[in-house]
């Protein structure tokens, strides 16, 4: 059962006009949860798009609307469609904002901090912090009747309309899953040399690349398990450059592919997966199992060093591993080094895609059912890291790994054998790049 004040109601109904959305859904609730900073993140974080809502004696209820999620990172956020609000009577009436780049700032020992300009629960009291004509410009008497101290303080995710037609068509049967698994069986590289293509798993920590590496894995395996070390560490859990073959069933034949995890990229420099050891690992030159070393790149001396790898040793796709609940909060340092990484794999010619993980936390539709993945409009929207990345919409490819689940689901199986299928296709093109010569035997394609 949802709290929610009976006072808001009215509150709700307007907001809810006013953004032509469904539902809000409340999140926080200060005089339940506590008027701190830590009680709102706990419950607020990573959660988007919101409406954030103050109260105070004078009866005067205000606020501000965000589409970025929470988080404590200390940094201003971008957005363009994010406004202050209060109420005259039943009418809402909107300040925007009116420089994006400091829209949101992120500040742990606070509420929801509208630019510096308004900040509700500021320095974990029940006060509002009010400083109009920053990036905001507002009456402060209009807003809050010059009012600070709260009585209350609600925040609510603002939930979405699906959209009718999906954007994208899937096939949620169980013959389709079948399908899938075949075509994957069955699948030949079009270069003899090549039994088993190389695709290099590359993202941020906590990303999920071992986590999709243990979720394909768990559907050839017809149950849930975890051969890849992942977690939720703030430091990469991979320290190893790893080549993992996944086996269809306990005694199966190794799949025609092969998942390569590496270190999680970290933001700041020295740190995570380094760009150096990332030329040696797409031109082949990476043994399994080799201890990475971030202050170091990898030397042509060091034990195992293949010096000159065979077409079968290259990595052949590049999947970036991207957290769809974090796209939006993505810090700069780390956006660069992807940047710096995908001029680095353009050279060499090897095609990319884009796999974004953890879609049920991004968007509540999701959560309530995966099908709904392709109607989300918030996962459509997602599709931006595509851009960012310089990867076309087309190449980017959303679904859920498996986590706290102990059973299969049939639909998050469809999502991870696609994203197997899509990474096939990609290594026929990076194949078909190749001379002719080197394509003595034409296998099967997906």
């Amino acid at each position: 059962r949802s709290v929610v004040s009976s006072g808001s109601r009215g509150a709700q109904r307007t907001i809810c006009a006013q953004l032509r959305r469904v539902k809000l859904q409340l999140l926080y609730k200060a005089s339940i949860h506590g008027f701190t900073g830590a009680a709102f993140h706990q419950r607020c974080d990573n959660r988007s798009p919101t409406v954030s809502v103050g109260y105070n004696n004078s009866g005067f209820v205000f606020g501000g609307y965000t589409k970025q999620p929470f988080s404590q990172s200390g940094q201003y956020v971008n957005d363009d469609q994010a406004f202050l609000f209060t109420f005259n009577g039943e009418n809402l009436i909107k300040y925007p904002v009116t420089n994006p780049t400091y829209a949101v700032r992120m500040i742990a020992n606070s509420g929801p901090y509208f630019g510096g300009d308004l900040v509700l629960v500021n320095g974990s009291q029940a006060v509002t912090y009010s400083n109009p004509g920053n990036y905001y410009n507002f009456p402060a008497a209009e807003m809050h009747g010059n009012d600070l101290n709260l009585t209350e303080c609600e925040i609510y995710q603002v939930e979405g309309k699906c959209n009718i037609r999906p954007w994208r068509t899937v096939t949620w049967e169980s013959k389709k899953r079948t399908e899938l698994i075949e075509s994957i069986k069955s699948y030949k590289p079009t270069v003899s040399s090549v039994t088993q293509p190389r695709v290099l798993l590359i993202g941020p920590v906590g990303a999920g690349k071992s986590s999709f590496f243990n979720s394909v894995n768990s559907v050839f395996r017809g149950h849930v398990t975890s051969q890849a070390i992942s977690g939720s560490s703030s430091t990469s859990l991979t320290t190893q450059f790893r080549s993992y073959s996944v086996k269809a069933g306990r005694e199966g034949k190794p799949l025609p592919i092969i998942l390569c995890d590496t270190m999680g990229l970290e933001e700041t420099k020295g740190a995570g997966l380094d760009i150096d050891d990332l030329s040696s690992i797409l031109k082949g030159h990476l043994p399994d199992r080799y201890q990475f070393n971030p202050s170091a790149p990898l030397h042509p001396e060091a034990h195992g060093y293949r010096t000159s790898p065979g077409l079968k040793d290259k990595i052949h796709c590049v999947a970036y591993v991207i957290d769809a609940s974090k796209v939006s909060i993505m810090p700069t340092g780390l956006e660069e080094k992807l940047d710096a990484i995908r001029r680095k794999v353009n050279l060499i010619g090897i095609p990319q895609l884009v796999l974004l993980t953890k879609v049920d936390e991004a968007c509540p539709l999701v959560k309530e059912d995966v099908r709904n993945i392709y109607k989300s409009g918030y996962i459509k929207d997602m599709q931006e890291v595509g851009s960012r990345l310089g990867v076309p919409l087309s190449c980017v490819v959303p679904l859920k790994n498996y986590s706290e689940e102990l059973e299969l689901d049939m639909n998050c199986d469809i999502l991870l054998l696609s994203a197997v299928i899509q990474m096939l296709r990609f290594v026929d093109n990076y194949f078909d790049e190749l001379k002719p010569e080197g394509r003595p035997q034409e296998g099967s394609r997906v």
